[in-house]
């Protein structure tokens, strides 16, 4: 059975255990998936409702793309757990004589570079999905915007886990080349999706302390 495909109970009896996957990147993609699909829970609360029909084209269009997202974050536990496993074998490698030595360094370079794809790519979908929340704070039913904070905290959360295990991974990559691609690609994600996400949830609590 996939990960995905688990139970709640069981995912989280899997994740509390020593198996090496799911880790920390499948909790990041769970929760990642879990904050855009508030996002959607939202949108489906607002459709039709007379007092938001100037943004119903907006808010069909949000759900469209959080649907896509959901998708994709929630096929990246298992995508995450299998990229990961080629390196929890390369560090069981022998080292015991020079060729040992050169195989073990080639093959966890490749595998730490493998285990670095999915990260990457939580960090890149938790951001798409963040800025659909920046929009639909202001155009989704204000009777779900507490859902709004809610899952802009829990995509926070996991563009962080995504990124701490990209570093994780690239700490140890000796090709300075690729370090610094996968650091281009990913630290201003990162930082903006942080910050508009502090920014949502701002507006959030404004909106439910009727400070607007």
């Amino acid at each position: 059975m996939n990960l995905a495909d688990k139970t709640c109970n069981e995912f989280v009896k899997e994740l509390a255990s020593k198996s090496p996957v799911p880790g920390g990147g499948g909790a990041a993609a769970l929760g990642g998936a879990i904050g855009v699909a508030l996002s959607s829970m939202v949108c489906n609360l607002t459709t039709g409702k007379k007092r938001y029909a100037e943004y119903e084209n907006d808010i069909q269009d949000i759900l469209k793309k959080a649907a896509a997202l959901q998708q994709d974050l929630m096929k990246m536990i298992d995508e995450d757990a299998e990229n990961f496993l080629p390196l929890s074998k390369a560090y069981g490698m022998p080292k015991n004589t020079e060729e040992e030595k050169k195989l073990k360094e080639e093959t966890l370079e490749k595998a730490l570079k493998q285990a670095c794809e999915v990260p990457v790519k939580i960090v890149k979908a938790c951001y798409e999905a963040i800025k659909l929340h920046a929009d639909l704070v202001d155009k989704g039913s204000r009777l779900a915007i507490s859902d709004v904070g809610v899952g802009v905290q829990c995509l926070r959360a996991a563009i962080i886990s995504g990124q701490l295990n990209v570093i994780i991974n690239i700490n140890s990559i000796k090709d300075e080349d690729y370090v610094n691609k996968i650091k281009k690609e990913t630290v201003h994600l990162v930082e903006e999706g942080v910050s508009l996400a502090d920014k949502v949830y701002e507006k959030v609590e404004n909106i439910l302390n009727k400070k607007v």
